[in-house]
């Protein structure tokens, strides 16, 4: 590391880190692999020549993958927050993500294989929920609150009523 990020993402996997990277950096944009350090030694959950860190960008936010083993899992007390433009870029992301061992949540959230939490969340989404109108604002988020993946002509719909 050249000049390391002030403030780093570690995100924990079991053995899968690198993995994991690799289909960031093929799905999303301004995402890479950046290095892959094996360990110079035996670990808790791995033999020294081991993958045990793997530094990533996802969508220009710098990661580390720790490769600690199986004692601490992913949940939606975290997640990536995907601001897409359209339904096309809405769709791409969540398909990619579930087409890949990956699971559906509600309102926007999909987990991937690897059990991190991604919201893919359209643009218009947020804008129709934060509608100055109070009343197409609720409809808006009632109709979200129905959905797994957004629909955003759905979204549209209930905005206007």
């Amino acid at each position: 590391m050249e000049k390391p990020a002030k403030n780093t993402i570690c995100l924990w996997y079991d053995g899968t880190a690198e993995d994991a990277a690799r289909f960031y950096a093929e799905t999303f944009p301004d995402s890479s692999v950046d290095a892959v350090h094996h360990a110079p030694g035996d670990f808790p959950s791995g033999k020294q020549g081991d993958v045990l860190t793997v530094e990533f960008t996802v969508m220009g936010i710098p990661c580390l993958g720790l490769n600690g083993g199986p004692a601490f899992k992913h949940n939606e007390a975290f997640s990536f927050q995907v601001a897409t433009v359209d339904q096309a870029e809405t769709d791409r992301y969540w398909n990619a993500i579930i087409g890949n061992g990956g699971q559906e949540s509600a309102c926007g959230w999909c987990r991937d294989k690897w059990g991190v939490s991604w919201q893919i969340t359209p643009l218009a989404l947020t804008k129709a929920v934060t509608d100055a109108d109070p009343a197409a604002a609720k409809r808006a988020f009632d109709a979200m609150m129905q959905m797994k993946k957004i629909d955003i002509a759905a979204i549209e719909a209930a905005l206007g009523g």
